[in-house]
């Protein structure tokens, strides 16, 4: 049967406000609250004993700031809470926050309130669409500060003749990023003849059959990239080892999407990729 009458409010807590109890919150750089009693909203700037007493000062989206005694009065998400002062290890936690937004995931310092350059006339060229999104995801930021552009080389069959076009110089110099760059195959050969072309020009490579290889196995939980025998296509067979969907290209750029995901940073990526990269990055940025 229903209860006609509805609950029994004498069996609940009807002193708990509408908007719940309120829970004590450390006041940890970049928390974005609620002062109750002005309606102010902002983030977490600093902490400070000012008075007798602690003080939170926040920043509202203007770049005001405002400071607040610290304690109860506050809004966290539309719920009630108590700021209290940031613990050690959350002062700790913040400072390696900052540390790492100064950093770009190459690992540089990062430049701020500076725009990016006008394209110079250098380039590096990379095979193919999968290395040009990893040199971008891991070197973007530095590549746009300095105005180098990456792009795509379909094979590398014909780069000789590709170099003596672009006709690199002293100031509009050109590197290029190999794939599966080893001795004795027919991309040393290659790489041998354009390398002759013009003395403005640098090519690099990495040893891996794909730049797939270039990203830690463990980032993926493996402990090493599964060997695909000769005559069976790389990379469906590495997602077939995966066990990830390899049926058809769609599935390989999901694949390909998952990996370049899983890489954060520089720190994620290989020796010998990175070695050639910041290389190249370094002879086309010569002024």
């Amino acid at each position: 049967m229903s209860d006609r009458y509805g609950t029994d409010v004498l069996k609940t807590d009807w002193r708990v406000p509408p908007r719940g109890r309120a829970q004590e919150v450390e006041a940890e750089h970049g928390l974005v609250v609620e002062d109750v009693d002005t309606g102010w909203c902002g983030a977490v700037v600093r902490v400070e004993k000012a008075g007798g007493m602690q003080v939170v000062h926040l920043e509202d989206r203007r770049g005001r700031v405002k400071g607040f005694p610290l304690g109860p009065g506050f809004l966290l998400d539309g719920a009630p809470v108590i700021l209290t002062v940031p613990t050690a290890e959350s002062r700790a936690r913040s400072a390696a926050a900052a540390a790492a937004r100064s950093r770009t995931a190459s690992g540089s310092v990062r430049v701020t309130h500076r725009r990016a350059r006008v394209a110079s006339g250098s380039r590096i060229w990379v095979e193919g669409r999968h290395d040009a999104e990893l040199v971008e995801k891991v070197w973007g930021d530095d590549l746009r500060v300095e105005g180098v552009v990456v792009e795509m080389l379909d094979g590398i069959d014909d780069v000789a003749d590709l170099v003596r076009k672009f006709a690199p110089t002293a100031d509009r110099r050109l590197g290029v990023l190999v794939d599966h760059l080893v001795a004795g195959t027919k991309e040393t050969r290659i790489v041998a003849e354009a390398a002759r072309v013009s003395p403005h020009v640098r090519i690099l490579g990495h040893p891996y059959v794909d730049v797939w290889q270039s990203v830690k196995p463990a980032r993926l939980g493996l402990e090493a990239w599964p060997v695909i025998e000769r005559g069976r296509s790389w990379k469906h067979g590495i997602l077939a080892e995966l066990g990830w969907p390899h049926a058809s290209q769609a599935d390989v750029a999901r694949g390909w999407k998952k990996i370049l995901g899983s890489v954060r940073s520089y720190s994620d990526l290989e020796p010998t990729l990175l070695a050639s990269v910041e290389e190249l990055i370094d002879f086309v940025t010569v002024t």
